[in-house]
């Protein structure tokens, strides 16, 4: 019965894979899911969506692909840079009691307002939350964050906060070098790239200047991490094209 159940299974997986290698081939697919969401971006889609009741800013889609590193990880440390409302935040304490590894995550903004500051202080899973107000990219943030982590902490790192090009670079240089071994970085609001341009007009990301140049720019010089094609490929609706780094060694 154990080998019956394991055979299944495999041939699931294989089927799996099969059709994300046809969808991740599909030109008009890409097209139809770009051209979806740049239409549902008139309705701020993105924030509609609640986690544990606040408001979390992401594509149901990246939340699941989140899950799914966070689970195969299982990581001790999650920083993520950019808090804003306190979804993603609480949504990462809370598959970090999920794994059940008394993990931290460590959640930086350079202006975290009263109210949501509240809001997260009240989750039930705050007790897994440090939040350092300040600049992700100052010696002083990334000093703090560091005493945190410990020889043997594994760390996982979402650069979510401004979407600017010389902003995301300086983050990549700096938070990769806190990623640890066959764990993630996650580089946000890649698919600002793939927008019409002009497109994004109370913030200053554009065709150009936005993350997505920042991570091929990383990727030619830096072979520790690649990006998880098995991943990125199968999501097609995503705001982090090719995003999902994995560092390899």
């Amino acid at each position: 019965m154990k080998n019956t159940k394991s055979k299944v299974l495999k041939n699931f997986q294989k089927r799996v894979e099969k059709n994300i290698k046809l969808m991740s081939s599909d030109r008009e697919l890409k097209r139809k899911s770009l051209d979806w969401m740049v239409h549902a971006d008139k309705y701020k889609y993105t924030y509609n969506y609640r986690w544990m009741g606040i408001p979390v800013i992401k594509f149901p889609n990246d939340i699941v692909a989140l899950q799914e590193i966070i689970w195969k990880v299982k990581p001790d440390i999650i920083i993520e840079t950019g808090i804003a409302h306190g979804g993603s935040i609480i949504f990462s304490a809370t598959m970090m009691e999920l794994i059940g590894n008394q993990g931290l995550v460590i959640g930086v903004d350079i202006d975290i307002r009263k109210h949501n500051r509240i809001e997260i202080e009240k989750s039930k899973f705050n007790k897994s939350i440090k939040m350092i107000e300040g600049s992700s990219v100052s010696q002083k943030t990334i000093k703090i964050i560091k005493n945190f982590i410990k020889k043997d902490t594994k760390v996982m790192v979402f650069l979510d906060s401004n979407h600017t090009y010389s902003h995301v670079k300086k983050e990549i240089e700096l938070y990769s070098k806190l990623v640890t071994k066959n764990s993630y970085l996650v580089v946000e609001d890649s698919f600002s790239e793939f927008f019409p341009k002009n497109h994004f007009k109370n913030r200053p990301v554009d065709v150009g200047n936005n993350p997505m140049i920042a991570i091929k720019e990383f990727l030619k010089k830096n072979k520790n991490f690649k990006i998880d094609r098995k991943l990125n490929d199968k999501l097609s609706i995503t705001e982090t094209f090719d995003g999902y780094l994995k560092k390899i060694k």
